[in-house]
């Protein structure tokens, strides 16, 4: 089997081996991965940290050795804690990489073989709950973005996934998959800031998520990421007047 690194500062995921096919997740700088299959142009990869798949272009990635994707993925993550930052090479090339993108590869010299330096702000660990919303306010505005997980463009479970992961706190890619996880609650009342509400279409499918803040509000991605009333019914938008998603259930993850 093959095994990859992503060595640019954002790469699309994508449904299919085609420059046009939809983008479904992004793939940031130094985040390691399985390569299930390739083609001339295109390998469908596994990301290593919550085994999603896709399509990403063969000229967006070098390859690692099974030891260098074993010690990664054992290895504690280190993230970019700023919105964006550089990594230098060393004849003074800049590469920005946006915050959330992994530096865990930079100190051993087999693996950066670029020789790529960082001199910027880095997080590690796991940090308390009520750091989560004041990592997630740091994506205020930021544009929505099927597949998005960066400032620049995100999409709902993106920036739940990413305001999570930054903590130190695992979620997966979906809103789907993540309405999976933790524990389900039974009132708003219940929920602390940090929490995670979901919100299902007609068919009773999970479509969206954000994260509870204090006295019923809501930080999601919708249009951007903004800042919404959270009833019992769902979001209640105050500029459209109305309730533009329906509220599923309350999981507190951590």
């Amino acid at each position: 089997m093959i095994f990859g690194i992503c060595n640019l500062a954002i790469v699309p995921l994508r449904l299919e081996a085609n420059d046009r096919s939809e983008m479904t997740s992004q793939v940031l700088f130094g985040e390691h991965f399985k390569v299930l299959e390739q083609n001339k142009k295109w390998s469908r990869i596994a990301l290593a940290y919550d085994n999603y798949t896709g399509w990403i272009d063969n000229k967006q990635y070098r390859t690692i050795s099974e030891a260098h994707y074993n010690h990664l993925s054992t290895a504690p993550d280190v993230l970019n804690a700023d919105l964006i930052e550089y990594v230098t090479t060393p004849s003074n090339q800049l590469l920005p990489i946006p915050i959330g993108a992994s530096l865990s590869f930079l100190d051993h010299s087999e693996i950066n073989i670029e020789n790529f330096t960082f001199e910027g702000l880095r997080t590690t660990g796991i940090t308390g709950k009520q750091n989560l919303l004041r990592t997630a306010f740091m994506y205020l505005n930021a544009p929505y973005l099927w597949g998005g997980k960066t400032p620049f463009g995100i999409d709902c479970s993106g920036f739940t996934q990413m305001v999570y992961k930054l903590n130190g706190y695992k979620l997966l890619r979906d809103a789907s998959q993540q309405a999976k996880q933790g524990e389900a609650l039974s009132f708003i009342e219940e929920s602390e800031p940090g929490d995670l509400a979901f919100f299902d279409n007609k068919d009773g499918e999970i479509i969206h998520v954000g994260i509870i803040m204090d006295d019923n509000y809501i930080i999601h991605g919708h249009g951007k990421v903004r800042i919404d009333r959270l009833d019992h019914l769902g979001i209640y938008n105050a500029e459209q007047r109305r309730h533009t998603h329906k509220l599923r259930v309350i999981k507190k993850i951590i």
